[in-house]
C-alpha cells in the first residue's frame, strides 16, 4: 500500500508538472503609467540584472487617488512555466510588501503619484538564485495590477557573439543572423544538448526573442551554435523618435503644439520606408528615456502630454491594422496603439498620453490572428544598427531550476557575411 501510494503521488506530480501554465506579464490599466524596472547600473528596459545587484522599479499612477500598492517576487523556469523552488529558497526576506516610497507630482498639469520601489530594502533583503523571474504589483484588494519579467544572472561561462548576414541566399539583405559560442569555464556541462538553453533577444524585445536553440556541435569546453535560419531575425530599420522634453518647442520631429487641459504635441506626417532605400539614423533601439529640460527631479516634475501620430497609408479593406510599437509599453500591442484611418486627412491618427521625454517607436502591421509584421511600412535591411543579447540557461543533472550561467551582448554595427 505505501508503495502505491508513493506511486500515485509521484504521477500526480508528473502530472501538474506537465500542466504547468506559461505566465505572462499582465499589461496594466490606464491610469498606470511609464514603468520601468532595471539593475542600479543597467539603463536597459530590459531588466538584466547580476546576482547581488540591486533592483528598482518606478511607475505612475495618474488616478490622483494616491493608492497603496503591494508587491510580489515569484521565480519561474526557462520557458515561464513556475519553478519548483519555495519562496524561502530564492528571496531573502519577505515580500507581499506595501511599496512605502511615493511623492506626488509638482508644478504639473497632469496630477499623478510617482511610486519607486528599491530591493534590497527593509523587508526584502534580496535574490538568492538566478533564473527568470516577475515582479507582481497588487492593489488594496489583492487584485493583481500589473506584472514585469526580470532576468537575474551570475557569469559562470563565456558568451561569445558574432553578428553576421544570413546564410540564406533569399534573406541575405533582410537579415541577421546571431552565432554563439559558449565556453563552459572551469567546469563541464554534463549533456549539455539537453541541460543547455539559449534564449536570443533582439532590441530588448522578448516578444520576438528565439529560445532553446541546441548546440550545433562542440570544440573543446565550447558550444558552437551556428545555424542558417533558427537564430536569424529580421533586420528591421531604425526607429523614429520624438523629443517631448520641453513641451512649448517644436523640434524635427513637431510640426505644432497646443496648450489645452494638458499640452498636445502633433507630430509630422510618418511615411512608409519598406520601398525606399536604407538610411541610417541613430536612436536607441525602441527604449525610452523621461527627461525634461526644467525641474530637478523628473520622477515627478516632468509633465505627461498628448501626443499624436500621423502615418501616410493607404486604408487597409483586409483584416489588418495598424500600430504604434516601441518599450514605451513594453512592445504591447493594445486598442490604446491601434491607429484609425481619417478620411479627411487621408492619414492613419492616433495619440498616446506620455511623459515628457525621448522616445523611440515605430509602426507594424498586425493580422486577425495577432501576428505581427515589423517590416511592413519600415522596412528590413541587413545592414540595420540592432542590439542582440544572449542568455545561457543551465539545469544541471537533478537540479530543480534553471541557472542563468552568462550573458553575451553584441551589436550589428560591424556585420560580415
Amino acid at each position: 500500500m505505501h508503495k502505491k501510494l508513493k506511486q500515485f503521488f509521484f504521477l500526480a506530480l508528473i502530472g501538474l508538472t506537465s500542466y504547468a501554465q506559461v505566465e505572462n506579464e499582465i499589461a496594466p490599466p490606464n491610469y498606470i503609467k511609464s514603468i520601468t524596472i532595471r539593475g542600479n547600473t543597467s539603463q536597459s528596459q530590459l531588466p538584466i540584472i547580476r546576482l547581488g545587484e540591486g533592483i528598482l522599479l518606478e511607475f505612475d499612477a495618474l488616478n490622483g487617488d494616491e493608492d497603496d500598492f503591494y508587491y510580489k517576487i515569484e521565480h519561474f523556469n526557462f520557458d515561464w512555466t513556475p519553478s519548483s523552488l519555495a519562496k524561502l529558497e530564492y528571496l531573502r526576506g519577505f515580500d507581499n510588501q506595501r511599496i512605502v516610497d511615493y511623492e506626488n507630482s509638482f508644478n504639473t498639469y497632469q496630477i499623478y503619484s510617482h511610486y519607486t520601489l528599491r530591493i534590497p530594502n527593509r523587508q526584502t533583503k534580496g535574490l538568492s538564485k538566478t533564473g527568470n523571474y516577475m515582479i507582481k504589483i497588487y492593489n488594496d484588494d489583492d487584485e493583481l495590477v500589473f506584472s514585469r519579467k526580470f532576468i537575474v544572472y551570475q557569469e559562470k561561462s563565456n558568451v561569445g557573439i558574432a553578428i553576421k548576414r544570413s546564410r540564406d541566399v533569399r534573406y541575405v539583405q533582410v537579415k541577421q543572423s546571431v552565432d554563439i559560442s559558449i565556453s563552459s569555464g572551469d567546469y563541464n556541462f554534463n549533456n549539455p544538448k539537453e541541460t543547455i538553453k539559449t534564449l536570443i533577444v533582439q532590441n530588448n524585445n522578448l516578444n520576438t526573442a528565439i529560445t532553446d536553440l541546441k548546440p550545433m556541435y562542440t570544440v573543446g569546453n565550447r558550444l558552437i551554435y551556428k545555424y542558417d535560419t533558427e537564430s536569424s531575425f529580421w533586420g528591421g530599420n531604425e526607429y523614429l523618435f520624438l523629443d517631448t522634453k520641453d513641451p512649448r518647442v517644436a523640434n524635427a520631429a513637431t510640426s505644432s503644439i497646443d496648450l489645452k487641459d494638458l499640452y498636445h504635441n502633433y507630430l509630422y506626417p510618418d511615411i512608409i520606408r519598406a520601398d525606399r532605400p536604407y538610411t541610417y539614423n541613430p536612436d536607441i533601439n525602441g527604449n525610452f528615456l523621461i527627461t525634461a529640460v526644467d525641474g530637478n527631479d523628473v520622477s515627478i516634475e516632468a509633465d505627461y502630454i498628448w501626443v499624436h501620430f500621423y502615418l501616410e497609408h493607404a486604408e487597409f479593406f483586409e483584416n489588418k491594422s495598424i500600430h504604434i510599437y516601441g518599450n514605451f509599453n513594453n512592445y504591447a500591442i493594445d486598442d490604446s496603439t491601434k491607429m484609425t484611418f481619417n478620411e479627411e486627412s487621408g492619414f492613419y491618427e492616433n495619440k498616446l498620453l506620455l511623459k515628457q521625454g525621448f522616445y523611440n517607436y515605430k509602426y507594424i502591421v498586425v493580422d486577425e490572428q495577432g501576428n505581427l509584421n515589423e517590416g511592413a511600412i519600415s522596412g528590413n535591411f541587413d545592414i540595420t544598427e540592432n542590439n542582440y543579447k544572449v542568455l545561457v540557461y543551465y539545469r544541471d543533472l537533478g537540479s530543480r531550476y534553471d541557472e542563468v550561467i552568462g550573458l553575451g551582448e553584441g551589436t550589428s554595427v560591424n556585420i560580415s557575411n
